[in-house]
């Protein structure tokens, strides 16, 4: 572990590794949302044997194909800066956290690379049914290889089915099936994943509508609307049981998050879930201001996600950094001060176990690991210098959390008034949902974007939660060294973005192939 560190090599560590996880983002929902519609229609196609449904895949499945492309390139730059900017991370969880992705690597990205080329190029050389077959396994491959990192994500959000070992200094994975199956890594899947399903629903839906507002490819586009619609719709219900299990989830490992969220400060029995909200700009956990300038609040429903029961106790970040109340057993709960007091403990008996292992003192040893085995749960705190630093930015997780949720609300909506005037017969001619429709494309984004800051903002200081906290992650490199290669990778991606969205556009104008163009 390293010591003291500039606390602005943190600050610029952290804006490369988000900057390239959002630029990844823009990318993969797209990629597994449009992957599943494009699929269905090809699925149409088999069993009708249309010519208009092979050729509507067809479409579907060349702008799938561009965004496919920039999608790996920044998912490959995404996991190499483990190993370049935080070193101390790769080094200390590397045995666990190396798991999911080696897999993800050998498993997904063979099933990729084996059934996308079929996908794209065996239209006329393979047989429909098994082009049809490599089409869904390709999209099948995709959402596998989410898998196994969402799984490595969950892990540290809730670092289950692991044991430290002293003698090298590293966490040493126990139980692999409780890293591939937690409970947290399986909300987070099928969150993640039917977050992205959205995005792609709406992408279909918007691009559609320009086709109607240009009077071009009407058939094709009403078509395209009504499936994805449908997909969509189908996907925002699901979105809304996937995001109370997670959640949920984060109620129990991730109190602080959770209290972050709903901007709640002092913990209490029937707690209200916040709807709309202003924070008060001048509120700290240790003054007296109140939360809120303005909220509307659903009375008894944060406590009814967070434990199921209408009543039941939910703590605020007062509460949390303060202890001292009756956690779900029973016990009362330790203070911040108490949990880094006992990570201190945790951190020099690992410092003592190791140097009496040199001195071959086997007593020292054992004592010392009895000390550190107490204390192990606590370890991460001992690197955290005041109470204030396990509180995250509460404005950005609770602003973010509630965008989320509206949005989220707002798609559903617009899926289901698109469906009816779909089979209304008047979407054709209703101008104003087309313009909504096509740029709820840019919100769906948004709201896919402000997911991930909630999950990753939220479990601040934390790389790992609770025992690795990203000032002892990083790599021991010079901050001007990480702002180059930060404004490298800035420069890098926003010409890659520009790029797609040429080809993109300039795919989506020429519109799909000549011979359905005949059939409108």
């Amino acid at each position: 572990m390293i010591g003291n560190i500039d606390s602005s090599l943190i600050d610029w560590s952290r804006a490369q590794f988000a900057l390239t996880a959002i630029y990844h983002w823009l990318f993969v929902p797209l990629t597994l949302g449009l992957g599943v519609v494009q699929a269905i229609m090809e699925t149409i196609y088999y069993k009708t044997g249309k010519e208009f449904w092979k050729n509507t895949a067809r479409f579907w499945m060349k702008i799938f194909g561009i965004n496919f492309a920039i999608g790996v390139a920044t998912g490959l730059i995404l996991e190499f800066e483990f190993g370049t900017n935080w070193s101390n991370y790769s080094w200390f969880v590397g045995d666990i956290f190396g798991a999911p992705l080696a897999i993800e690597g050998i498993l997904a990205f063979f099933m990729e690379a084996t059934f996308v080329a079929i996908m794209f190029f065996g239209w006329d050389k393979v047989s429909k049914k098994f082009h049809l077959a490599s089409t869904w396994l390709t999209i099948f491959g995709a959402t596998i290889s989410a898998f196994w990192i969402l799984v490595a994500n969950a892990w540290m959000q809730y670092p289950d089915g692991m044991h430290f070992n002293p003698d090298a200094g590293r966490t040493e994975m126990a139980d692999f099936w409780a890293v591939a199956l937690s409970p947290v890594a399986l909300s987070k899947f099928f969150h993640s994943v039917i977050s992205g399903w959205i995005v792609g629903a709406m992408f279909v839906v918007g691009v559609s509508s320009w086709f109607l507002l240009k009077k071009r490819e009407t058939r094709f586009a009403l078509e395209s609307i009504k499936i994805g619609a449908i997909f969509g719709l189908v996907a925002c219900v699901l979105s809304v049981w996937t995001g109370d299990s997670s959640a949920h989830q984060v109620a129990q490992r991730q109190p602080m998050k959770l209290a972050a969220m709903e901007g709640l400060y002092e913990g209490r029995e029937g707690a209200g879930l916040v709807g709309i909200g202003v924070l008060n700009p001048n509120k700290t956990f240790n003054n007296e201001e109140d939360p809120f300038l303005f909220k509307i609040e659903l009375p008894k429903m944060l406590s009814f996600f967070a434990e199921r029961k209408l009543n039941a106790y939910v703590p605020g970040i007062n509460n949390l950094i303060e202890g001292d109340y009756l956690t779900k057993d029973g016990t009362k709960a330790l203070s911040a001060q108490e949990k880094m007091d006992r990570g201190q403990l945790a951190v020099h008996a690992l410092a003592d176990y190791r140097a009496a292992k040199r001195m071959n003192n086997e007593s020292a040893a054992q004592q010392a690991r009895a000390v550190l085995d107490e204390n192990f749960n606590y370890f991460g705190y001992g690197y955290i210098k005041n109470p204030a630093e396990l509180i995250p930015s509460v404005g950005l997780t609770f602003y973010t959390f509630h965008l989320m949720v509206i949005l989220g609300g707002f798609l559903l909506l617009l899926f289901a008034v698109s469906l009816y005037f779909i089979y209304k017969k008047k979407f054709e001619t209703t101008r104003w949902l087309q313009w909504t429709c096509l740029f709820s494309i840019f919100l769906a984004i948004v709201a896919g974007q402000a997911g991930w800051i909630v999950a990753e903002v939220g479990r601040q200081p934390w790389a790992i939660q609770d025992i690795l906290p990203v000032s002892a992650a990083i790599s021991n490199l010079s901050t001007s060294t990480v702002q180059l290669t930060f404004f490298i990778f800035l420069a890098l991606f926003t010409i890659l973005l520009i790029a797609e969205l040429k080809i993109m556009i300039s795919a989506i104008k020429k519109g799909p192939d000549s011979e359905l163009k005949t059939k409108n």
